[in-house]
């Protein structure tokens, strides 16, 4: 569990119960997860996945951090992993189309939604109309 404690000068070194007793003593929990597939981390350009994963999560007074190994390759990233960002209508581009084409503030800014934000879009969907 953790490398480089076992030796101690071939003396034997320190059991896993023990330390993990030992870790307890000071408020650190450690839990091994069991029949893990895959750990899967997303960036926004590509995803490492990690197959036959081992993961360890170890609690130190609330905060958890986790320890992964196992195969890892990286794939980009899935169309249904995909987020797009929230788009925010601004009020001041709500009262200019409202200003150009003389439409509800409203309609506007359904104009603006459907047109992602494109000032120009929308005010040619609302003149046209």
């Amino acid at each position: 569990m953790f490398p480089g404690l076992g030796g101690l000068g071939g003396r034997g070194g320190m059991s896993p119960k023990k330390m993990k007793g030992m870790l307890k003593n000071m408020g650190i929990d450690i839990e091994e997860l069991e029949n893990v597939i895959e750990v899967v981390i997303r960036m926004p350009d590509k995803e490492i996945v990690i197959e036959n994963a081992s993961v360890a999560i170890m609690d130190a007074h609330g905060v958890k951090s986790f320890q992964i190994s196992g195969d890892s390759r990286e794939r980009s990233v899935s169309g249904a992993a995909e987020v797009e960002p929230e788009l925010v209508i601004l009020d001041s581009d709500v009262e200019l189309v409202v200003a150009k084409t003389g439409a509800k503030a409203e309609d506007a800014k359904t104009a603006l939604l459907e047109a992602k934000g494109d000032l120009a879009a929308a005010i040619m969907s609302l003149a046209s109309k």
